[in-house]
């Protein structure tokens, strides 16, 4: 039996062809970025809890023929072309400096100049801001509630709640399709700028080089860490580290941020036993950009969140504790909340809107 070879054109208008036929009942195409997520999910993780949610919201929009398009454009050196078209259907956040200058300042102090970002100080052995390498100082408000002790996480406890809102932009994943082609290296500032057509000392300049430098120095004793720009990277380097039987926790809501909780019911995951967890803090970047990194000798808990005054549940929220703070800066700045020093103390803290962690599953 003779096998027609088909043109790369031919193969990508077949594949577009079969990318608009859905599937059986559900309605689902089978060729969606978010359907491919599910797949892998379903290859990579050896358990049956429910799929998350929270992942699967940040799964690339793009229908299966934008994502097919836009990866022949990929493969071709040619997506920048097609820029406008492309950040619009994917969710990208690749035109700062057109937006009011409001936001263009509020974005530099996200980036960490000259402000405080929206994650926060979760420990290392420097002085660490959203627990990402960066080590150029610290930019933590006097706020209340970011760090706490293990012992306040009791039913009945009233305590501050910080500002655990995300006020990153909204950004969606890329599919790993294209993911895998854009440079993403300190090497190739140059390259990413012509991509985002981004002009010397622009909004977008200052965002690539600073999220390239956090992603790309030095992790800290006993650290690994990977940025990641795909949801399929990210079950990647979770599974590397805590291997394949995972889940996801994360924080539900905001609500009562940057006021007083009460504590309700507690779920010690693990049953309480000290851990190693792998925690993921959102970075700004064009597309969505996650820093990852293994946490070492943690407690994770799960806790039902009260408003004091009328004692209904109104939250979820994911508690870690670190427990062993020997390695960490006496100048880190729970140390100075706490009024203690490196290995006196455990130190815990929220997990902040849209960031997460991974624990293994009993």
């Amino acid at each position: 039996m003779m096998h027609t070879k088909l043109s790369p054109m031919t193969s990508l208008l077949l594949f577009i062809f079969l990318s608009s036929l859905t599937v059986g009942s559900t309605g689902e195409n089978p060729f969606t970025p978010k359907t491919y997520l599910i797949r892998y999910w379903n290859k990579e993780i050896q358990n049956n809890h429910a799929k998350p949610i929270f992942l699967l919201s940040k799964a690339s929009p793009l229908s299966a023929t934008e994502s097919a398009s836009f990866s022949k454009l990929a493969a071709q050196n040619a997506l920048s072309s097609q820029l406008s078209a492309f950040c619009a259907s994917a969710n990208l956040l690749c035109f700062p400096d057109s937006l009011p200058s409001t936001f263009v300042n509020a974005v530099q102090k996200m980036t960490g100049f000259g402000g405080y970002g929206p994650q926060t100080n979760y420990g290392g052995s420097a002085n660490t801001k959203g627990g990402s390498g960066q080590k150029d100082g610290v930019f933590l408000p006097k706020e209340p509630g970011i760090f706490f002790r293990e012992s306040m996480l009791k039913k009945g406890k009233v305590m501050p709640m910080p500002d655990i809102n995300d006020k990153l932009p909204e950004r969606s994943f890329l599919p790993r399709s294209i993911s895998s082609k854009q440079p993403f290296s300190t090497l190739k500032v140059s390259e990413l700028k012509n991509f985002f057509h981004a002009g010397d000392n622009s909004t977008m300049e200052t965002i690539i080089v600073k999220s390239l430098s956090e992603c790309k120095g030095a992790p800290n004793p006993g650290e690994t860490k990977r940025c990641v720009s795909s949801a399929e990277d990210m079950i990647d380097f979770a599974v590397s580290v805590l291997g394949r039987n995972i889940d996801i926790l994360t924080t539900k809501n905001v609500n009562r941020s940057k006021q007083n909780i009460m504590i309700g019911s507690i779920e010690r995951i693990n049953g309480g036993k000290v851990r190693d967890s792998v925690t993921c803090h959102q970075s700004l970047f064009p597309y969505l950009l996650y820093y990852c990194h293994s946490v070492s000798k943690v407690r994770v808990y799960q806790v039902d969140i009260l408003d004091p005054n009328f004692k209904a549940k109104i939250n979820n929220g994911v508690a870690i504790c670190h427990m062993n703070t020997s390695d960490w800066s006496p100048t880190h700045e729970a140390f100075l909340a706490l009024g203690s020093a490196p290995g006196r103390i455990e130190v815990c803290h929220w997990i902040f809107q849209n960031d997460l962690t991974w624990t293994v599953v009993d």
